[in-house]
């Protein structure tokens, strides 16, 4: 009879663990823009509810944390 751990070990294929390597770093940097988008959003509203000319500066904040899923795009296409 043939050990489970042994063979869970020899079927695990590289390519799907790439694959797997690839859908976190885009998933989580992802998850982290959106958190980051909702706080930096939200006091952008509240700061153009104020002063209306702010919306320029807001705009540019709130479009920074996109950025970060684009390293997590660039990551995973190095992975895979």
């Amino acid at each position: 009879m043939a050990d489970p751990v042994t063979t869970a070990a020899t079927m695990m294929d590289p390519a799907g663990l790439k694959a797997i390597g690839a859908g976190i770093a885009v998933g989580l940097t992802g998850l982290a823009s959106g958190l980051a988008e909702r706080d930096i959003g939200s006091a952008a509203i509240g700061a153009m509810a104020e002063n209306e000319s702010l919306f320029g500066k807001g705009l540019i904040l709130t479009v920074i944390p996109e950025t970060i899923v684009i390293f997590g795009l660039v990551v995973a296409l190095l992975i895979s």
